[in-house]
């Protein structure tokens, strides 16, 4: 298995964001990289880097699950709202179109409350060379794939599953995982995106919404109680090709160990009936009791059948990490993963 990790992702440090209404310290930094890190060693496992973080190619994959407009606002804006009098050093928006907006606005404050939908995804200097580097790793993973590789791993962080066309949120810029699977299309004609995150990989979901070739299915604490609240309910299956080719299976809030692997098991049946080609599992690990954003209950030793049934599909499998955040259970937690999923 071939790991990646690229350290200009250090680069995207946000010190807070914004929670119930007050700052944060923001639990999405580059401490999480080390955490992870020290579980893959722990089992074995060494990350490299991919060899470019910012080659043209990457920049035309991302034209296919972003729109241009998005991309060029991640470059620019951070140089763009510092021209602002008075701008505070990180971009964070004061304005957002709630009930959809008509005008795509030219200013710098309005172009930050269009595309960034919460207050968890503040822009800083060198942001966007930590966010791309994210991207590059999951390139990297797919592209591993495409080499004759089985499985592989992407250490993506910032993580990516919440950044629709157009949209951050919720930590996320760059959709990691929907990058992956556009990688994994160049070759395999079916492939599935399988979200195990504590929440609802709401920006995967939209980027391939009407679409029939890539399948997406999420299992994650119920929207009506939990982030990101305005989707992931059962009845979003799709539009047009992509009619029943996304599947939400909310779990109720504090959902155990149980509750998690029958849900799990409910969806791979719902995986293999699109018969797909090949996988890429959004690995969050935020379903622990302890995490800082905890809605479910697992234990560390919980992810280790986690790691099994994903493994037992049999599929080419890239794994993007996406949520987890830091405890003292974090190392050891995708350490329990890995020792399922590598040793099923």
């Amino acid at each position: 298995m071939k790991l990646f990790y690229h350290p200009d992702q250090e680069r995207h440090a946000p010190a807070t964001f914004l929670l119930r209404g007050r700052p944060a310290p923001s639990p999405e930094g580059p401490v999480r990289a080390e955490l992870l890190s020290a579980g893959l060693s722990s089992v074995g496992l060494s990350l490299t880097a991919p060899t470019d973080s910012d080659s043209s190619v990457l920049r035309e994959r991302l034209t296919r699950i972003h729109t241009p407009r998005y991309l060029t606002f991640l470059e620019t804006i951070h140089a763009r709202w510092r021209d602002l009098p008075d701008a505070a050093e990180m971009v964070a928006p004061n304005v957002h179109p709630c009930g959809n907006g008509y005008h795509y606005p030219r200013h710098p404050v309005g172009q930050a409350g269009w595309h960034l939908h919460d207050m968890a995804c503040p822009i800083a200097a060198d942001s966007f060379a930590g966010i791309l580097a994210s991207a590059a790793c999951a390139e990297a993973a797919a592209e591993a794939l495409m080499n004759g590789d089985r499985t592989s791993y992407a250490l993506c962080r910032p993580p990516g599953h919440h950044a629709g066309p157009e949209r951050a949120g919720g930590f996320c810029f760059l959709n990691n995982s929907a990058l992956a699977a556009t990688v994994l299309r160049e070759r395999f004609d079916r492939v599935a995106i399988l979200d195990v995150d504590l929440h609802h990989g709401n920006g995967t979901q939209d980027i391939f919404y009407a679409r029939g070739d890539v399948w997406t299915g999420s299992l994650h604490a119920d929207p009506d109680d939990f982030y990101p609240f305005f989707w992931g309910s059962a009845d979003e299956t799709g539009i047009g090709e992509g009619v029943g080719a996304n599947v939400n299976l909310p779990l109720a809030l504090g959902s155990g160990a149980q509750a998690f692997l029958e849900t799990l098991d409910r969806l791979i049946e719902r995986l293999e009936a699109f018969r797909p080609d090949a996988l890429v599992v959004a690995l969050g690990l935020d379903a622990h009791k302890d995490d800082p954003l905890a809605g479910l209950t697992l234990e560390t030793d919980d992810f280790i059948p986690v790691g099994r049934r994903l493994a037992a599909l049999d599929l080419p499998t890239v794994l993007v990490q996406e949520g987890g955040y830091p405890t003292e259970h974090l190392s050891d937690n995708l350490a329990a993963f890995m020792a399922g999923f590598i040793r099923h």
